[in-house]
């Protein structure tokens, strides 16, 4: 006998009918649960497979604590505010802080995929209790591996577009003003040829525009839109609007987070929010279908390190390192009118010393994790820190049977699409009361996803070669084949410009001290050379400050 027609009252139907395990399998989307069993005295935690929606949870004192948002569990009498300097280790690395882990010692980010039953029928089996798996991307991958898709390109083609069409059209369904997220990208683009296709009336697009060139994707978006024929609607951001989104940061994110789209991220969602309740999102289409440069070059880039002995990999990366870059970018400035087309501008001095510290890797695997790290040593910049494990450095957690491409996309998917990608929509999408929903996120899609070969997500020198062939039955070729801008902001320009005082008072080297986190030699020689232009420091340094800032907060304790 149903009362309503709610998600909560389906949910709980089927978790009656069928248990939780069960009914969490059959569950598809984004959620965060919490069920009470007033029977067994059982509470259960519950997060979705691929880590949309946050779910925190832990002990503070003898206390059982949980909620979506770490501002809550902040405000009970039982908090105890300790940071835990691991986790903020995690930060510099990464930008993010990897589940399960949180700022806060104590506290948990209940992995994607799990579940937990805490028994409160006494405190030593509540205190037991641990996450069990009911959906596990390793075993996606295995299978996927062990069943690869057959038939024909055209064939594999067919298939991810009938898959997506079917997530969307679900995605689609609503009982408020719903539109899309549309940048210039292969993703996003696809998402909204595909609603277009199954709508009756115009889809609502959004898109945010930058005066400079360098950043702007809004004229390459609107023609995309024009053609699908769009509800369009663009919003061009100056600087101020930009740097204004700051203070609100530690707000917003709750704990440090620190990859620098969240700023236009939020501007995008305000904007969007001004005229839809639900917007769709591209995102997860990187890690899927081969998006990333890095899964095409990094491969043969490790392999011809690789040939080379380990000492001369050293002597060869003293070498790189004893010029400063801004000697090695004039040395290939006068070497401009010599040098082939395409790598005129692809040598500079920030790469080869990147690169220096890249052949002093031990394997491949972490080659890609040095590659990928902000602060090559964190736990020594970090005062007292000892940085937690991830997926990129614990071989038992591993996917096994997997070409280097293949494992650098499983570990994305896994720690870098939920814990950055993921949390950066979410957490500016909910400032807003928006609501994204990310339809290539569907199990159903990732699964099929494992299914292709690699040769059909990069080919040919292209990378998501499959999905581009689903959008190109919508959106002529000419107008998506165009160098992708990425969704970021000039962040370098603006430490040394108008963000530069905001980030001294920040830095203040007595202020790193007293507060005592950070080493602060290591953080003000980083900030002294990036103020000079010699280096290009404004990503890890954004870590840092990111918790300074967060850590100055009303919000913090």
């Amino acid at each position: 006998q149903w009362r309503g027609h709610s998600d909560t009252e389906t949910l709980l139907a089927c978790f009656s009918a069928w248990g939780i395990k069960k009914a969490l399998q059959a569950a598809v989307g984004m959620f965060a649960i919490v069920l009470w069993d007033r029977q067994t005295k059982t509470l259960t935690l519950a997060r979705d497979r691929m880590g949309e929606k946050p779910l925190y949870w832990g002990w503070q004192k003898d206390t059982l604590v949980f909620a979506s948002e770490l501002k809550a569990i902040k405000s009970l009498s039982c908090f105890t505010g300790q940071i835990d300097r691991n986790a903020l280790a995690l930060l510099l690395r990464h930008g993010y802080i990897a589940a399960p882990h949180s700022i806060y010692q104590g506290i948990q980010k209940l992995p994607p995929g799990n579940y937990i039953d805490i028994p409160l029928t006494s405190p030593e089996a509540a205190r037991s209790a641990r996450p069990a798996v009911y959906w596990k991307m390793n075993e996606v991958i295995q299978t996927g591996l062990d069943n690869p898709f057959t038939g024909s390109p055209e064939q594999a083609t067919d298939a991810l577009e009938q898959q997506l069409s079917e997530s969307i059209g679900a995605q689609m369904i609503s009982d408020v003003p719903l539109g899309a997220f549309l940048s210039s990208g292969i993703d996003s683009s696809t998402i909204v040829a595909l609603m277009q296709a199954q709508s009756q009336r115009p889809v609502h697009t959004f898109t945010i525009g930058f005066a400079d060139k360098k950043y702007n994707e809004a004229d390459q978006a609107k023609a995309i839109a024009n053609h699908l024929g769009t509800h369009h609607t663009e919003l061009y951001v100056s600087p101020e609007d930009a740097l204004a989104v700051i203070p609100s940061l530690p707000r917003i994110y709750d704990e440090p987070f620190a990859d620098s789209s969240q700023i236009p991220t939020f501007l995008l969602s305000r904007m969007a929010r001004e005229r839809v309740t639900v917007a769709l999102s591209g995102d997860g289409g990187d890690e899927l279908f081969g998006g990333y440069n890095t899964y095409r070059l990094v491969p043969s880039l490790w392999r011809k390190i690789n040939t080379l002995p380990a000492p001369l990999r050293h002597v060869a990366a003293a070498g790189l390192t004893c010029l400063p870059t801004t000697v090695w970018d004039r040395f290939f400035n006068l070497l401009q009118p010599a040098l082939p087309k395409k790598a005129k501008h692809a040598v500079t001095g920030e790469k080869l010393h990147k690169l220096a510290k890249l052949l002093h890797s031990v394997n491949k695997e972490d080659f890609y994790r040095q590659m990928i790290s902000l602060w090559r040593r964190p736990d020594v910049v970090t005062i007292g820190a000892h940085e937690y494990k991830t997926l990129l450095n614990d071989q038992i957690a591993w996917p096994t049977g997997l070409g280097f491409a293949q494992w650098m996309m499983a570990a994305d998917a896994q720690l870098y699409m939920p814990d950055d990608i993921l949390v950066k929509v979410d957490r500016a999408a909910m400032a807003n009361s928006l609501e994204v929903r990310v339809p290539m996120l569907d199990h159903r899609v990732v699964e099929l996803a494992w299914r292709m070969p690699l040769n059909l997500k990069i080919r040919d020198g292209k990378s998501k070669w499959l999905l581009r062939q689903v959008l190109y039955r919508h959106v002529p070729q000419a107008l998506v084949e165009r160098p992708k801008k990425g969704f970021s902001v000039p962040l370098a320009a603006w430490l040394r410009g108008p963000l530069r005082d905001w980030a001294e008072a920040l830095l203040n080297e007595s202020r790193l001290r007293q507060e005592g986190y950070f080493d602060p030699a290591l953080v003000r020689r980083a900030w002294a050379n990036h103020l000079s232009g010699k280096r290009d420091f404004s990503r890890k340094l954004w870590c840092v400050l990111m918790f300074q800032a967060w850590l100055e907060s009303s919000s913090a304790r």
